[in-house]
């Protein structure tokens, strides 16, 4: 059965038995389906009881979430997979690429919105800049709100006298430091309006949310989180951000980008990756840094209600005094064994010693393959003892940051950092039998292993 208008499908294997993500991502989905009765239909298909069905569209992993347009695969779903994301996102869908805007008040209601819009002014239905607007509009509607207008008279308030986009920012976001609307003044492709939008459409000072997170995360940011509600406090809620914006436009130019954040909304990271429990700061925002190299930073003084201890928190960042948030288990007093723990405190001088290679597990406690590997990983680490140029590790990387050069996405995850080339990690993807490790080593190793059966002090 295939959509008539529009519609998405979740493509899943046996999604209330046997995989995980497709059981986490169920209740959400039942949730949005809910609320988008009566404007998109949502539906899914066990993947094992229609093989053919899912083999048809390409499917080859769980879950697999594809829009449907008039009866055919669009595209494949790429929003966010919470139940509010889900509605927000599919709600972008419904209706056309851009609206059209006949009157003043179609305009004012349109830029009106929690999000930004983009609004096309132009001279009349066959206006050649008309038609690539209305083509990047189709390209990038799932992420942009597209609305355009033939009539320039709707343009006069905004000193648009000629056809023009604007990037209208949302209202609740207004603010003296930087402009609400900005003029787009290329000739129209896809890929200049895309460029325009994309280096525009957050400002200086965005509302950071689970939808929005990874498009602002790749990059220098510091986060101020606090007690954020646009519907229900708008004003406190300016007032904190308008002073980030105050002292953050000192330090316009110097690479970090700056943002504000409903403190209920990423409590457990948070927690996880900072160190911050849900009382700290108080009713006063706390203040993190986060680098593309995955740095990350803390303000420790309580924020003033003058900006002066942001200042100096700006000031000691910029001038390489603070010291780097890291999150570590202590560092073991006895570390003895034949295979080494590493914990973050602890992962420059083992695993990043120049003159050591290092073979290293990061694992998670839960992990059920990682105690399967545990009784051969300590064999394997057994053998090799006795050289002094190999240092047989492991992580828990649940309790623990893993440096940014070692991408950990599952467990157990292995890799290799040979002498002199700390910069060059290698991910092990071997088979887990010691022979198997050994034969790797051999190959790898700055040195030839020396492999013993059995400890010396055994």
């Amino acid at each position: 059965v295939l959509f008539q208008s529009l519609g998405c499908f979740l493509l899943c294997d046996t999604f209330s038995l046997l995989c995980g993500h497709c059981k986490k991502l169920a209740p959400d989905f039942e949730t949005a389906a809910t609320r988008l009765k009566g404007t998109v239909p949502l539906a899914k298909v066990d993947c094992t009881a229609s093989p053919d069905t899912c083999g048809r569209f390409g499917v080859t992993g769980y879950p697999t979430l594809k829009i449907f347009r008039n009866g055919e695969d669009a595209s494949s779903y790429d929003g966010p997979r919470s139940a509010d994301g889900i509605v927000h996102f599919m709600k972008k869908q419904a209706g056309p690429n851009s609206v059209t805007l006949r009157r003043e008040a179609d305009l004012e209601a349109f830029v009106n919105h929690f999000d930004a819009s983009v609004v096309g002014f132009f001279s009349g239905p066959d206006s050649g800049q008309l038609a690539e607007f209305l083509k990047a509009a189709s390209v990038m509607r799932e992420h942009f709100r597209f609305a355009h207008t033939i009539d320039m008279t709707l343009g006069l308030k905004h000193g648009v006298d000629t056809e023009r986009v604007l990037l209208f920012r949302p209202p609740r976001l207004s603010s003296k430091f930087e402009e609400s609307v900005l003029r787009f003044t290329e000739t129209i492709t896809t890929h200049t309006l895309r460029r325009f939008i994309r280096d525009n459409i957050f400002g200086m000072c965005p509302h950071l949310t689970n939808e929005n997170r990874d498009k602002l995360k790749g990059q220098d940011l510091l986060t101020a989180y606090y007690d954020l509600d646009y519907l229900q406090n708008p004003k406190g809620t300016n007032y904190w951000r308008n002073r980030v914006m105050k002292v953050g436009s000192q330090f316009a130019s110097q690479g970090l980008s700056f943002a504000v954040a409903n403190r209920r909304d990423f409590v457990d990271e948070l927690e996880e990756e900072f160190g911050l429990g849900a009382s700290d700061g108080g009713d006063l925002p706390f203040v993190t840094i986060r680098t593309q190299q995955g740095f990350k930073y803390t303000m420790r003084e309580e924020f003033t209600r003058d900006g002066k201890s942001l200042e100096r928190f700006l000031e000691d960042y910029f001038a390489g005094r603070l010291k780097r948030y890291i999150k570590s288990e202590p560092i073991p007093e006895k570390n003895k064994g034949p295979v080494k723990v590493v914990v973050a405190e602890s992962f420059e001088e083992i695993v990043n010693d120049p003159e050591k290679d290092v073979l290293i597990e990061f694992y998670a406690p839960w992990c059920g393959h990682c105690k399967s590997l545990e009784p051969k990983y300590k064999e394997l680490a057994e053998q090799l003892y006795s050289d002094p140029n190999i240092v047989i590790a492991k992580m828990d990387a649940t309790a623990n940051d893993v440096p940014q050069a070692f991408d950990v996405q599952g467990f157990p995850t292995i890799y290799f950092a040979q002498a002199g080339k700390k910069d060059q990690p290698k991910r092990y993807e071997g088979a887990h039998e010691v022979k198997d490790f050994i034969k790797y080593l051999k190959r790898e190793s700055s040195h030839v292993p020396v492999v013993s059966r059995v400890r010396e002090d055994l």
